[in-house]
C-alpha cells in the first residue's frame, strides 16, 4: 500500500501542465480511429485523475480532456466522411475487429445521433462510433452535440473516480499504518509474556530438584 501511495505522491509531484499535456494527448490517441487500440487513454485519465485534490484542478482537467476527446472523435468523424464504409476493410478496422465495426453501425442505425453519446462509455466501440457515424453520413451538425455531451459526462465520470481512489488510497493507508502500530505493540507484549513465563517455568524447575534434595 505504500508503494502505490507512493507512486501517486510521485505522479501528484509532476508539474501539473505535463499531466494534463499528457493526459489530453493520450485522450485524443484513443478518440481517434484505430488508434485507440494502443493508446491507453481510459487508464492514463483514471491514473492522472489521482492528482486532482481541489475543484480547480478537477475543472482544468475536465476542459482539457473534454476537449481533446471531442477533438478526436472529430477526426474520426471526417475519416469516416473522407473514406466511406472502406474503412471496415481496412487493416486498423480488422485488427480492431469488424464486428465492433459492424456493432458500431448498427447502434448508429437504432439510435441515431444518441448513439454517439451511449459509445463513449463502451471500450472499442467508442472508438469506431465516430468514423463510422462520418461513413453513415450523419450531419456533423448533429454528431458534434452528441459528441460534447458524451465527452464531458465520461471525462468528468472518470476524473471523479480516479480523484476518489487516490485520496482513498492515501487513506488506507494511514489506516493501515495504524493498525500496524497496533499490531506490533500486541506482539510486544505477547513477546514479553512468554518470556516471563517460560522464566517462571525454568525457576520453578530449577527450585524443584533442590528441594527433593534437601527432603532426602
Amino acid at each position: 500500500m505504500a508503494l502505490l501511495t507512493d507512486a501517486l505522491e510521485g505522479l501528484a509531484g509532476l508539474p501539473q501542465p505535463a499531466v494534463l499535456a499528457v493526459t489530453g494527448a493520450l485522450t485524443l490517441a484513443e478518440c481517434t480511429l484505430g488508434v485507440g487500440f494502443i493508446a491507453p487513454g481510459e487508464s492514463a485519465l483514471l491514473l492522472a485523475a489521482t492528482t486532482v485534490t481541489s475543484v480547480s484542478r478537477f475543472l482544468v482537467m475536465w476542459l482539457v480532456v473534454s476537449v481533446c476527446a471531442v477533438a478526436g472523435d472529430s477526426i474520426g468523424y471526417f475519416l469516416g466522411r473522407r473514406y466511406g464504409d472502406r474503412l471496415r476493410d481496412s487493416r486498423v478496422v480488422r485488427k480492431l475487429g469488424q464486428e465492433h465495426w459492424d456493432n458500431a453501425g448498427a447502434l448508429l442505425r437504432k439510435r441515431g445521433a444518441w448513439a454517439v453519446f451511449f459509445a463513449r462509455f463502451m471500450p472499442v466501440v467508442r472508438t469506431l462510433v465516430p468514423a463510422s457515424a462520418g461513413a453513415s453520413k450523419l450531419e456533423y451538425r448533429r454528431f458534434l452535440p452528441a459528441s460534447i455531451a458524451g465527452a464531458v459526462s465520461w471525462s468528468a465520470l472518470h476524473i471523479g473516480i480516479g480523484s476518489a481512489a487516490g485520496a482513498s488510497a492515501k487513506y488506507i493507508e494511514s489506516v493501515f499504518n495504524g493498525a500496524m502500530w497496533g499490531l506490533m505493540g500486541l506482539a510486544v507484549v505477547v513477546g514479553v509474556v512468554v518470556v516471563l513465563r517460560r522464566r517462571r517455568k525454568a525457576a520453578k524447575a530449577a527450585v524443584e530438584p533442590r528441594e527433593l534434595e534437601e527432603v532426602a
